[in-house]
């Protein structure tokens, strides 16, 4: 088969059946939260919920006082992720060039590429100390198991051949990383991952149950 021909099924068929298995597997997952069933809070309310789920979810962003150095540790090397990603998926130049002509019609400007290159160092530099920690600390790698391994390196992955896609010498190259982006749409609802839409509800739900019975999340 010629590449031509692998390219377009890459392009075509599969990007759509990955696509909806990302969108149905994302809806699914988030109606599972919002229709399970729970017991009825019946004691007074103490605080006002609303406000307890706020402070909740912005209080969680940081470590708290008197937590161990590997929590600061985590929580910088997880903004250098999180924040490099964010940037690399949403303003690099050909992400913004796909959204406008496959997604949306529309888009915005893109970063310049030396924001490009420090988002993609923060990005692969938080991802590797975090995953170097899960894999070495003791405590970590009980908890750990095969699906975080596995989310690490489909992300690794699908950054890696991100950037040599950017050569456009080869169609190969583009062909390469189209394919750890489409595995990853599709394993991405049925593994931890999945945090990256729970975390606001989780954090709420939390900081909201406690406020009403007049706890400080």
């Amino acid at each position: 088969m010629r590449m031509a021909s692998v390219l377009e099924f890459v392009e075509g068929p599969l990007w759509l059946f990955a696509s909806a298995v990302f969108v149905l597997g994302v809806v699914w997952r988030l109606l599972r939260i919002f229709l399970a069933d729970s017991r009825a809070d019946i004691a007074p309310s103490r605080r006002s919920g609303a406000f307890g789920a706020l402070r909740t979810i912005v209080s969680r962003s940081w470590s708290a006082p008197g937590f161990s150095k590997g929590a600061t540790f985590h929580l910088v090397a997880g903004y250098m992720f999180h924040i490099g990603l964010f940037v690399l998926v949403l303003f690099a130049a050909p992400h913004v060039e796909f959204i406008e002509q496959r997604l949306l019609g529309f888009a915005w400007p893109a970063v310049p590429h030396w924001v490009f290159i420090l988002s993609a160092e923060l990005a692969f530099a938080g991802l590797l100390l975090l995953w170097l920690r899960r894999a070495l600390h003791p405590v970590m790698k009980q908890i750990s198991t095969w699906d975080d391994h596995a989310a690490a390196i489909l992300i690794f992955l699908a950054m890696l051949t991100g950037c040599l896609a950017l050569l456009r010498s080869h169609d190969s190259l583009r062909l390469l990383h189209m394919v750890t982006v489409e595995l990853l749409m599709i394993y991405f609802p049925f593994s931890r991952l999945m945090h990256a839409f729970t975390f606001v509800i989780s954090r709420a739900y939390t900081g909201a149950s406690m406020a009403r019975r007049g706890v400080q999340a």
